[in-house]
C-alpha cells in the first residue's frame, strides 16, 4: 500500500525515510523552516550522499599538500614560501535554464571558494559539454554559456587562461559547465572555515534577494520539461560587487583581521554557517534581522535558502572588529555581524527577537550516506564487446583528415577563447591554443604553475573506470608536456541518477577509475565537486569526470610550447606509432559508431614517458611538444603544423591498417621536436628509461607529408587550417 504524505513532505520532496531519521535526530517533528534547512543541507549537491562513500577511497595526502578535501578549495605548496589553492565546481543545472547568469554566477562562486582560503584568484579554466552543434538549443546554451563566463571573469579582472569543450548527444538534455579557479597565496595567509567560541560572525557583500532561492535542491534534481519555472532558482551574478567583496575579503586576511573565512555558496546562510560551526566543534545563533536585504518583506525561509551572490562569511579576530568594518566601509559594502559562535552545539535561527529554527549541528552536517547495487547498462556493455575488426578500409584518407579537422570536437577553439581575457594579471606564459597546458609565473621568482583540465566522454561513456582513468592520465601529460611536475588534482564528477543500478555503476566504476590512476601517477586529490542526476527525459549523461591537474615548473624559462617552429628539427615520437580504433573520434565521425574499447592504458608506462617529457624539456634540449590524443597521429601532426604554418615530412612504418596508424588513439605518446646537436642524446636518455620512441621525419616547407608503408599522403597546412577554422566560427560567429 502506497504511503500518503503529509502535504509539507510532499512540499519539500523529502524521502520519508529521510524525513523519520530527522524527527529522530531532533526527537520531535520538525517546523516547516527547519525541514527545508534538512532539506537543503542533506540534497546530493551539498551533502554527497550517494558520493562519499566511494570518494573515501581517493588518495588525498601528498609531500605537497597543505590542505585536501574538505573546505572551501584544495592547497598545494609550491616553494619559497608560495601556495597554490584551485577547485572545479559545477553548474549545470542552472546554465541550462537561464545559460548567461548560470554560467557566470558558476565562476562566482568558484572565485569565492579561491578567496576563502586566503588566495588572489589568478586564472580560471572551464569544462564545457553540449549536445548537438547544428542544433538550434544547443547553439543557444553555448552562446550563452560563453558570454556568461566572458562577462563575469572579464569584469572582476581574472583571467581565463584554458579549458575544452566537447559536443555530444548525450548532452542534449543536460549541457555541463564547470569552471575552475586558481589563486596564489603565501602560505602563512592560508585560512579556514573556523572560527573560536563567542565569536561575532560577519556578513561582507551584497545585501540578500530572492535570487537562487532554493538552488542547491534544484541542483540535486533531474531536468525535466518545467525548466522554464526553475528560472527563480538561478542565481544572478555581479562581478563588480564580486570585486569588491574580493579585494575586502584579501585586504582583511593581509591585515591579519580575520581568524575564519567561509564563502556563501549553495544553499547560501545555511550552508556557510552551519558547516562553520560544525567543522569547529561549536554551534552558531544567527539573528536575521540583522541581514541585510535589497527587498522588503523576505521571510526567515527566503533569507535562509536565498542564493544571492557576491557575499562572504568572515570572522573577526578579538579587538577587530571596528577596523573590519572600517575596511568594507571603504569599499562600501556592508560588514554586519548577524551571528556568534555558542558553545551548544546547534544552529539556532532567530527572527524578531524569537527562535524559528533550532537543529543540531552534527543533524545538519552528517546527512545518510547510501551504499547501493550497480549494474552495467547492457546496451553500453554490448558496444564496448562489439568486434571492429571486420571494418571496411577508408577509400579516401586525405579527405578522412580534413574531415577529422573539421569534427566540432577537434576543431579550433578561437571562436570560443578569443572571447575571453587571457592577460590580465600579466601572469599569463602560454595563452590558450599555444600549449597543452596554461603556464603562469609567480612574480618574484623563477618558478611557474601549469594547469590543465580534461575528460573524454566517449571513453568515460564506453567504460567509465578505464575512461576516468584516461582523464587523470590526459590532464597529468598535457601538464608534464608544457615541462610542469602534476603536484595534485581537483574533480568535477558529472554524472546522472544515483538511485538507478545504471546510475550508480558508473558512478562507482569513475571513482574506483579515478583512485586506480591517482595511486599509480602519485597524484593526490585535493578538492572537487560531485553533480548527480543529470539526466532528462529520455537521456542520462555520459559518465564526465572532469579533472583539472596543477604542476609546478621550477624554471619558468624551461617550458615546452605547442607547434613546429625550426626548419629542419627532427620530429620524434614517444610511445607506439599504432592506436585503437575503439571508442576514437574517427569511428564515430568516419563510421558513425560509438563503440569498442577505449585504448588500454599502462599506468607504469604512462608514469615514464610524463617523466621522460618533463626531463628532455628541463634540460633544454625540447622546446616544442604535443601529447597525441583525439584524433590520433594525424591530427597531432596537423595541430603541430598550424601555430607557425611549418610542415613536416614523416615516415610511418608499421604495418597496421593505415587508418589506424593514422587516426587511432592510445595514451602515452608525446610529439616533440629536437635539434640535430641533442638527437642522440635525447634518443639515449629514452632509451635508458624504457621509453619507445621513433624518429619520424623533419620539419620543412608548408606542407605536411606523411609516409606509409602503401602510400604517400600529402596536405598544403593552408587546407588544413581552413578545415580546422572554420566550424565553429558557424555556431559563435
Amino acid at each position: 500500500m502506497q504511503e500518503t504524505l503529509p502535504p509539507l513532505l510532499q512540499e519539500t520532496g523529502i524521502p520519508p525515510h529521510e524525513y523519520r531519521e530527522i524527527v529522530r535526530l531532533l526527537g520531535r517533528e520538525p517546523n516547516r523552516l527547519e525541514l527545508y534547512l534538512f532539506k537543503v543541507m542533506w540534497s546530493e549537491h551539498c551533502a554527497y550522499k550517494n558520493s562519499r562513500p566511494l570518494l573515501r577511497l581517493l588518495p588525498k595526502e601528498g609531500p605537497a599538500v597543505l590542505q585536501g578535501p574538505g573546505e572551501n578549495a584544495g592547497v598545494v605548496e609550491i616553494g619559497e614560501g608560495w601556495a597554490v589553492a584551485f577547485k572545479i565546481e559545477s553548474h549545470n543545472h542552472p546554465s541550462a535554464v537561464e545559460p548567461v547568469q548560470g554560467a557566470a554566477t558558476g565562476v562566482g562562486g568558484i572565485i569565492r571558494d579561491i578567496v576563502a582560503m586566503g588566495a588572489r584568484p589568478i586564472a580560471l579554466l572551464n569544462s564545457l559539454r553540449f549536445g548537438r552543434p547544428e542544433d538550434p538549443r544547443t547553439r543557444y546554451l553555448l552562446r550563452g554559456v560563453v558570454e556568461g563566463i566572458a562577462h563575469y571573469g572579464n569584469a572582476i579582472g581574472v583571467p581565463t587562461v584554458g579549458g575544452e569543450v566537447y559536443f555530444h548527444p548525450g548532452y542534449q538534455e543536460n549541457p555541463l559547465v564547470n569552471a575552475m579557479c586558481v589563486g596564489l597565496l603565501r602560505v602563512e595567509e592560508l585560512k579556514r572555515s573556523r572560527a573560536s567560541r563567542a565569536r561575532p560572525v560577519y556578513y561582507v557583500g551584497s545585501k540578500t534577494g530572492r535570487d537562487g532561492i532554493g538552488g542547491a535542491a534544484f541542483a540535486s534534481e533531474e531536468l525535466s520539461e518545467e525548466n522554464e519555472s526553475k528560472r527563480p532558482s538561478v542565481q544572478v551574478g555581479d562581478p563588480f560587487m564580486g570585486k569588491l567583496t574580493l579585494e575586502v575579503t584579501l585586504e582583511a586576511i593581509r591585515q591579519g583581521l580575520v581568524e575564519g573565512v567561509q564563502d556563501m555558496g549553495a544553499a547560501g546562510l545555511t550552508s556557510s554557517l552551519s558547516e562553520m560551526a560544525h567543522k569547529s566543534g561549536l554551534g552558531l545563533e544567527l539573528d536575521l534581522d540583522r541581514v541585510p536585504r535589497r527587498e522588503p518583506g523576505m521571510t526567515p525561509l527566503e533569507l535562509m535558502l536565498s542564493e544571492s551572490q557576491e557575499r562572504m562569511v568572515l570572522v573577526p579576530r578579538p579587538g577587530k572588529e571596528k577596523d573590519l568594518e572600517a575596511l568594507a566601509a571603504r569599499f562600501g559594502l556592508d560588514a554586519v555581524p548577524v551571528a556568534h559562535m555558542i558553545a551548544e552545539p546547534v544552529f539556532r535561527v532567530v527572527a524578531g527577537g524569537e527562535v524559528v529554527a533550532e537543529v543540531p549541528t552534527q543533524a545538519l552536517a552528517e546527512a545518510p550516506t547510501y551504499v547501493r547495487e550497480g549494474r552495467e547498462d547492457p546496451a553500453i556493455a554490448q558496444a564496448r564487446a562489439q568486434d571492429l575488426s571486420g571494418l571496411p578500409l577508408p577509400q579516401d584518407l586525405q579527405g578522412a583528415l580534413l574531415r577529422l579537422l573539421a569534427s566540432p570536437n577537434l576543431c579550433s577553439r578561437a571562436p570560443v577563447f578569443e572571447r575571453y581575457d587571457h592577460q590580465v594579471g600579466t601572469n599569463t606564459v602560454l595563452l590558450p591554443g599555444k600549449g597543452d597546458a596554461a603556464v603562469l609565473r609567480i612574480k618574484g621568482t623563477r618558478r611557474a604553475i601549469a594547469v590543465k583540465v580534461d575528460a573524454n566522454p566517449r571513453y568515460c561513456r564506453l567504460f567509465p573506470r578505464l575512461g576516468a582513468m584516461h582523464a587523470l592520465a590526459e590532464a597529468a601529460r598535457n601538464v608534464s608536456v608544457v615541462g610542469a611536475r602534476p603536484l595534485a588534482y581537483t574533480d568535477g564528477l558529472n554524472l546522472g541518477n544515483p538511485e538507478t543500478p545504471e546510475g550508480y555503476f558508473e558512478l562507482s566504476e569513475t571513482i574506483h577509475g579515478l583512485a586506480e590512476a591517482s595511486r599509480a601517477l602519485g597524484l593526490p586529490v585535493v578538492s572537487g565537486n560531485v553533480s548527480l542526476y543529470n539526466e532528462g527525459p529520455n537521456h542520462r549523461i555520459p559518465p564526465t569526470p572532469m579533472v583539472g591537474v596543477v604542476g609546478l615548473l621550477e624554471e619558468v624559462e624551461r617550458r615546452a610550447e605547442l607547434g613546429f617552429c625550426k626548419e629542419g628539427a627532427f620530429v620524434v615520437l614517444i610511445g607506439p606509432e599504432e592506436g585503437h580504433l575503439g571508442a576514437s573520434e574517427y569511428l564515430w565521425l568516419e563510421h558513425g559508431l560509438e563503440a569498442g574499447s577505449p585504448p588500454p592504458l599502462e599506468l607504469a608506462l604512462e608514469v615514464r614517458v610524463q617523466a621522460a617529457i618533463r626531463e628532455l624539456i628541463g634540460r633544454g634540449w625540447v622546446q616544442t611538444a604535443h601529447d597525441v590524443a583525439e584524433g590520433g597521429l594525424a591530427v597531432a601532426l596537423t595541430e603541430m603544423c598550424l601555430p607557425y604554418g611549418l610542415g613536416a615530412t614523416v615516415e610511418l612504418r608499421s604495418p597496421a591498417r593505415p587508418d589506424a596508424l593514422l587516426f587511432g588513439e592510445a595514451p602515452s605518446r608525446v610529439l616533440f621536436t629536437v635539434d640535430q646537436a641533442y638527437l642522440q642524446a635525447s634518443a639515449e636518455y629514452l632509451e635508458g628509461l624504457g621509453v619507445p620512441y621513433r624518429i619520424l621525419g623533419q620539419v620543412g616547407g608548408d606542407r605536411l607529408t606523411i609516409l606509409l608503408p602503401k602510400a604517400r599522403l600529402e596536405w598544403s597546412v593552408d587546407d588544413l587550417r581552413r578545415a580546422w577554422e572554420a566550424p565553429l566560427r558557424e555556431v559563435l560567429p
